[in-house]
């Protein structure tokens, strides 16, 4: 159904449910690494792991004390109120990817709860987004499912099981029910998820990356029809993994929701898959209640119990909320309202902060990010964040402003920079794409030009320096882009004195 028809029809209720990989050396309840903390260097398949992680018997799992700073500072910085006292719980359900077959949660008793989120949409309005509850918990492990088109489970013949990832600290961060946001919906979602990111990545907890999984979202909408006040049937759309696909699924969600409901059907409570290629959702599993999973206190573990004294040390370690630490930014980096709004709006701002914080000018950052960088996210459908480091992005800028790239050659750097040739300095020099400066080879190359021009320099030397145009095209088209296209104008008008 169209959108906008479907609005008129439904009110849309939303809710999401964050999931934050937390960046400790070791996982949650053992002295496994953490493979969260390194990036893509997880090491191999089923190496990360323990006897606790492999559920063997005898095993019992201990709190990583790191993990619960982590999580409490997380919680005031969503606003949310400390309990004194939380407890650990089994979260009985199928798990082929944690090998003791439950979860180890929190479930009535989390560590953070009642929380507040400011949320700012494109256009600069403002929108509050309740916080239920933030509670700590494990990660699952990851599966491959071999042979099949898809790579999901559907049509494949057999499963591989990493548990490198199982036992990885999360803390889940679940809203209330968000009504109100009519047509903004999608707009809401992304912002709301990435408000989170800045939040995470600021008190330095996570990295945050969603293409990683450090971060993902899942994402609960339901339709009320218009003025009913009555709750529609949910769906909860999993593990979306990138900020435009949490906007695209919420989208989708509505339509199809909308399409079913006006035509006498009925929504089924129900897990859906979100899929980047081809922008829809299909049917997981039917959606469990909290009853479900059989919930009771996890015998093995005693309860957390902060001090006010730990609790007040990491508030007063908070960094900046988001809204203070954008119009910081916005001010040091003189970028106008629009400018600024437009690295909001795409998602960028993290990225552009730290490729200045590795010494490049913002304006500059800002060039790369929002232009040549994300110009190819949007042609590939991914975000720009996935493509290329901030590292890279400064170095790249460096080898601009240092004259040893112009913006043609720099292009061509950072290609073979995201197809995984190297740093740009090493994608430099194998594709041999540095800038020619020896005025030698620019008068050779003129002089070339000229011989089959011999009319321009009788123009320049009349006043049409425009004629110099043709020249320069030649040389460098001769140079493959190679060339200084100010010097070889510079040595063009040089000659024309002669």
């Amino acid at each position: 159904m169209d959108y906008d028809k479907a609005l008129e029809l439904f009110e849309p209720v939303l809710g999401f449910e964050v999931h934050v990989e937390l960046g400790t050396k070791t996982k949650m309840f053992s002295d496994a690494p953490n493979p969260a903390a390194f990036g893509a260097a997880a090491g191999e398949p089923n190496t990360q792991i323990t006897p606790v992680d492999l559920g063997l018997p005898g095993s019992l799992p201990v709190v990583n004390e790191q993990a619960v700073k982590y999580s409490i500072s997380l919680g005031l910085a969503l606003g949310c109120s400390i309990a004194p006292s939380s407890r650990f719980a089994r979260k009985n359900y199928f798990y082929p990817d944690l090998a003791k077959n439950y979860q180890i949660s929190q479930f009535d008793e989390p560590i953070a709860f009642e929380g507040l989120v400011e949320v700012e949409l494109a256009d600069g309005r403002k929108f509050e987004v309740e916080i239920e509850r933030a509670h700590m918990e494990e990660d699952a492990g990851k599966l491959t499912h071999v042979g099949g088109a898809t790579g999901r489970i559907q049509g494949a013949e057999y499963s591989l099981v990493d548990y490198n990832r199982a036992g990885v600290p999360l803390v889940e961060i679940v809203t209330k029910m968000i009504t109100g946001a009519e047509k903004d919906a999608p707009e809401l979602a992304k912002a709301y998820v990435s408000t989170i990111r800045d939040i995470v990545v600021s008190l330095g907890i996570s990295e945050a990356k969603m293409e990683r999984g450090n971060l993902r979202c899942d994402a609960n909408i339901s339709l009320s029809p218009r003025g009913s006040g009555k709750l529609g049937t949910r769906t909860e759309t999993k593990n979306v993994n990138s900020l435009r696909s949490v906007e695209r699924a919420i989208r989708y969600e509505i339509q199809r929701q909308a399409a079913i409901l006006a035509g006498g059907g009925t929504i089924i409570q129900e897990t859906r898959h979100w899929h980047e290629d081809t922008g829809v959702t299909s049917a997981g599993r039917p959606k469990s209640d909290a009853d479900d999973y059989r919930y009771f206190p996890e015998p093995d573990l005693l309860p957390v119990e902060p001090s006010l004294e730990l609790i007040e040390e990491l508030r007063a370690a908070l960094p900046e909320a988001p809204a203070i630490r954008r119009r910081r930014l916005k001010e040091a980096w003189g970028f106008s309202d629009l400018e600024f709004q437009d690295v909001v709006n795409a998602g960028l701002l993290v990225e552009i902060e730290e490729t200045v914080a590795e010494g490049a000018f913002a304006q500059s950052a800002r060039k790369w990010w929002m232009g040549e960088i994300a110009r190819i996210a949007n042609s590939q459908g991914v975000d720009a964040a996935s493509l290329v480091s901030p590292t890279d992005v400064s170095e790249l800028i460096a080898l601009v402003e240092n004259g040893d790239l112009n913006d043609r050659l720099a292009r061509q750097v950072l290609e073979g920079v995201i197809a995984g040739e190297g740093t740009p300095t090493h994608v430099v020099e194998t594709r041999g794409l540095r800038v020619v400066s020896d005025d030698g080879a620019l008068i050779a190359a003129i002089d070339e030009a000229l011989a089959s021009q011999p009319d321009v320099l009788e123009k320049i030397r009349d006043g049409k320096v425009q004629a110099a145009g043709a020249v320069i095209g030649a040389v460098m088209k001769a140079m493959k882009g190679s060339a200084d296209a100010a010097r070889v104008r510079e040595l063009v008008l040089e000659r024309a004195q002669q």
